[in-house]
């Protein structure tokens, strides 16, 4: 998403960052004492050991995970790569083309289910989960709680879904808790907006699906009886993307519908907004200004959605598309989140830097995605074209927010590193990680198969090659031989894969135990460049410290050439740290296989490296 534009502006800033840059002062202690590292995993994918794959094969065709893979052993697999969270992706029971008539549950219309398992982000029944993932799903509710308990047994907490901009265009809430009527229940269907509808609507015309385009079929032509293309839907209401036609385009997001926040069909709000001043206030003072206030319907079911999974054992949410919903509504949401449980972990999908200061401290969010800023700035780096300078920009430019934006390589939504598409190697991807991982106190986040070089390269259905597929019933081949039939310990991996898997493990696992990684921070990248030779653009460095550990990072992104060069520490590095003139010994804390000296004269630093392609260090003082 980001614009020549914002590219432009980076270069121009960089250039006005000088050598003499000091240590960046944060206005707030970072929100943990040590990292928080969140292991993304595609819930029905995980465990599943199919490896049929056919093109949008059904779940007997191509198979599917269960809350029951997530076994004591697969968990503490996890826990041993360096994970504190694990987010489930894909657990509210969401629209999918399977036939669970015999316990009560409707049967879904393809022409508005992207996929034939179905896209997680259109739920169906926020107060059940995808009966897919059960053995027995009259008992999908107990088995999911039951892995609850096991991720806690093994030391780490749980995150679900949470898609509030919309939902699947044929909710239907089937065990919903005592006195909670459905979306929609109790609209208004004869206007386009009142307050309390759930949805938005186009009195007088009929839903129409969507005219398909590049050959596209539901289901890939297989057809089954309900595949007509036609929806019954009358009124139409709006799309979950806003699209407000009755019939709308194969690229919107057809099988969702938007919900009704109080926001106006011109945009102007049904609310009170909150005070300027509002962003500096705590958790109490947003649920006292909310607490007399009248609000929309859809506020409350949402804040009961919430407190249901809350009491269920949820430790947190990851927000869909956040930025579609108003900011107000977060801080009415999360501060009654925040009330219930302090610890409550909230991430959210913001795309839009201008947004993100909002939606941190009005919006009480705790993490928001650092895409725009550094994922594209990284992702450049790793294709080729993208400059370390754009890096320490980033991070100056983040500095006052920065422990509140998840760094990530992968996710659901983005291309695996391995792919062709990205730059179809997993090592490409070792530097990058670290830098990711160590260059500030913010989360880090990987997603499953990332850590043993999962290309993604079925084509599934509706999901195509380099992402894995959010929309199908498929198998993910390079996990797969890291599941080894269940038995979770890489029997079936390749060396290199074994190897990737090892690097993960060891950064992962320094990074929470890490003190200086969650202290301070200063980039000597522009200081090494004017004054190293052999020290250009493909190269990064910086240091981190705290009053125990003090470490200096310097990475290779480049996959063919090797540095040697005397790296260099700043006079005001070297008096922040209070070091004297003399040798200090360093050893490499990834790998331990690296050791030099720190020499310190008429108080500058300087270290003799020698870096392999795609290497990093992290150097620490040996005690």
């Amino acid at each position: 998403m980001k614009t020549n534009r914002f590219i432009a502006f980076l270069i121009v800033l960089g250039a006005l960052y000088s050598c003499k840059e000091k240590t960046v002062q944060r206005p707030a202690e970072p929100p943990m004492r040590k990292k928080i590292v969140v292991y993304q995993v595609f819930t029905r994918l995980f465990g599943n050991t199919n490896t049929t794959n056919k093109p949008w094969g059904t779940l007997a065709e191509n198979g599917v995970g269960k809350f029951s893979d997530f076994t004591e052993k697969a968990l503490e697999e996890i826990k041993g790569l360096g994970i504190t969270h694990v987010w489930y992706t894909g657990v509210p029971h969401h629209a999918l083309i399977n036939d669970y008539t015999a316990y009560g549950i409707s049967n879904d219309d393809p022409d508005v289910v992207k996929g034939r398992a179905g896209s997680p982000y259109a739920v169906k029944d926020y107060y059940n989960v995808n009966p897919d993932l059960a053995n027995d799903p009259s008992n999908r509710l107990e088995e999911f709680k039951a892995l609850i308990q096991r991720t806690h047994d093994a030391g780490m907490k749980v995150i679900i879904d949470i898609v509030p901009n919309h939902v699947a265009r044929n909710y239907e809430g089937k065990t919903n808790p005592k006195g909670v009527a459905d979306f929609g229940a109790n609209d208004d269907t004869s206007k386009e907006y009142d307050i309390n509808n759930n949805f938005y609507y186009i009195p007088g015309e009929a839903f129409k699906v969507p005219e398909w385009q590049g050959g596209y079929v539901p289901l890939g032509g297989t057809g089954n009886n309900w595949s007509d293309s036609k929806f019954e839907e009358y009124p139409a209401k709006w799309t979950g993307n806003g699209s407000r036609l009755a019939q709308p385009h194969f690229n919107d997001w057809y099988e969702t519908v938007k919900i009704n926040y109080g926001v106006r069909p011109d945009g102007t709000k049904d609310f009170v907004e909150l005070p300027d001043d509002f962003g500096g206030k705590d958790h109490q003072a947003h649920v006292e200004f909310w607490k007399d206030k009248t609000l929309p319907d859809s506020w409350y079911k949402f804040k009961d959605i919430t407190l249901y999974w809350l009491d269920f054992g949820v430790d947190g949410f990851r927000f869909d598309m956040a930025e579609m919903v108003p900011v107000e509504f977060w801080s009415y949401l999360n501060s009654t989140i925040k009330m219930k449980n302090p610890d409550a972990f909230l991430l959210a999908e913001v795309y839009n830097p201008g947004l993100y200061r909002d939606y941190i401290h009005k919006g009480k969010m705790d993490y928001l995605y650092d895409k725009v800023e550094l994922y594209d700035s990284i992702k450049h780096i790793m294709k080729g074209y993208g400059w370390t300078d754009h890096i320490p920009v980033v991070q100056r430019g983040m500095a006052d927010i920065e422990h509140h934006m998840i760094h990530f390589l992968e996710n659901h939504d983005e291309q695996r590193i391995a792919s062709p598409e990205f730059v179809g190697n997993a090592a490409l991807g070792k530097p990058a990680m670290v830098v990711s991982a160590t260059i500030s106190t913010s989360p880090t986040m990987i997603y499953f198969g990332q850590e043993v070089g999962e290309p993604a390269a079925e084509d599934a259905g509706f999901g195509k090659p380099s992402r894995t597929s959010i929309f199908d019933y498929i198998g993910v081949p390079h996990h797969q031989r890291w599941v080894n039939d269940k038995k979770f310990d890489g029997g079936q991996l390749s060396e290199e894969e074994k190897s990737l898997r090892d690097f993960y493990k060891h950064l992962l696992n320094f990074t929470i135990q890490s003190e200086a990684l969650m202290g301070k921070y200063q980039e000597i990248h522009f200081y090494n460049k004017e004054r190293t030779e052999g020290y250009d653009h493909r190269v990064l460095s910086y240091v981190r410290w705290s009053e125990n550990e003090k470490l200096i990072i310097v990475t290779n992104f480049d996959a063919g050439k090797n540095y040697v060069f005397e790296l260099k520490l700043p006079e005001d590095v070297i008096a922040q740290w209070q070091l004297n003139d003399g040798k200090y010994p360093l050893q490499d804390k990834l790998f331990g296989d690296f050791k030099t000296t720190l020499s310190v004269v008429n108080g500058q630093g300087k270290i003799q490296v020698e870096l392999q392609p795609l290497q990093s260090y992290i150097l620490g003082f040996i005690k």
